[in-house]
């Protein structure tokens, strides 16, 4: 068993040399990029283009991508990917499946772990691919409540870069207590929960949810389960869930995509890419505390020995065979 991987020697241009050799070697190529942290990557794709004059993920979408039905090969290609491009891909699996549940839940994910103004290079990076709009794709009829909550985040233009405010915090927890509480019975009043959401910051609406919690004591997700919920109180406790703890989000799906891991690889590929954005340290010592075992260790037992499986053990910082 090896342990974990190390820079290749030489620095980030003998690395490169060490990709660019890989790049017909899934399993090797898997290896060398599966402990790289994104910031990482962007550099190795930086100093690729450099060396060699080519897009790493055009390389591996030509050296790779010959091979549609390889697993490993399509969760590589978005790995190497900016950030844009692999959301684009994503939202738009997300738009070709009809959306469905996961598919709404996938364009959620994208929306609510992403600044603004990354959000705007993902729109423009589906318009450069796919000659649509992200947005107009979004919309279906009849509307979805997740649909709604989608298209108020989307049209969110709150800098991220504005310090997060106490005061306004505290002002959208009462607002959020007395929606739940002043209406009839378990319904919500929708309108302000769109206005709030189309007015407000991820990391603005985050300490909304903390400062809810701080004041009444209870998460806001639990308030919307009190005496029952409809429809759209449901749909928005999984968007509060991905804005309010985003590590606890992913855990939970890391744990339940393994359960459907052999079958369902589009889950997989969602759970390991949206941890890694989070950050797969916090994820595996969250899931550790949450579930009492290690992430690499339940990646390990729920797919069968392959190449793919290796990749993803790597990723989650366990030991693989070289």
């Amino acid at each position: 068993m090896a342990s974990q991987a190390s820079p290749v020697p030489g620095g980030v241009e003998e690395e490169c040399r060490a990709i660019h050799d890989a790049c017909s070697q899934p399993r090797r190529l898997g290896l060398l990029l599966a402990r790289r942290s994104a910031s990482e990557r962007q550099r190795i794709t930086a100093a690729y283009r450099a060396t060699f004059g080519e897009d790493l993920a055009g390389t591996l979408r030509t050296a790779l991508m010959a091979s549609q039905e390889d697993d490993l090969c399509k969760l590589l290609y978005l790995w190497v990917l900016e950030p844009a491009e692999r959301d684009a891909i994503m939202a738009r699996e997300a738009v070709e499946g009809g959306m469905t549940m996961a598919g709404y839940r996938a364009l959620v994910e994208v929306f609510t772990r992403r600044k603004q103004d990354q959000l705007f290079f993902t729109k423009q990076a589906y318009l450069a691919r796919f000659r649509r709009s992200l947005e107009q794709d979004m919309v279906t009829e009849p509307s979805h409540p997740y649909q709604r909550l989608l298209v108020a985040l989307a049209t969110s233009h709150k800098s991220h870069h504005d310090e997060p405010s106490q005061h306004i915090a505290k002002c959208d927890a009462r607002r959020l207590y007395e929606t739940k509480n002043c209406g009839a019975g378990s319904v919500v009043d929708e309108a302000v929960i769109l206005e709030m959401f189309s007015k407000r910051s991820i990391p603005q609406l985050r300490l909304a949810f903390c400062s809810y919690k701080h004041i009444y004591g209870h998460d806001y997700t639990k308030a919307l389960k009190k005496n029952g919920s409809g429809e759209f109180e449901d749909f928005l406790r999984v968007v509060i869930k991905c804005i309010y703890s985003p590590s606890k989000y992913y855990s939970k799906l890391l744990q339940r995509s393994m359960r459907c891991a052999t079958t369902d690889k589009r889950l997989v590929a969602r759970a390991i890419l949206g941890s890694d954005d989070v950050g797969i340290d916090e994820i595996k010592s969250v899931f550790k505390s949450s579930y009492g075992r290690n992430l690499a260790d339940l990646i390990h037992e729920s797919l069968p020995a392959s190449d793919y499986r290796d990749f993803l053990v790597a990723v989650a910082g366990g030991s693989v065979a070289s």
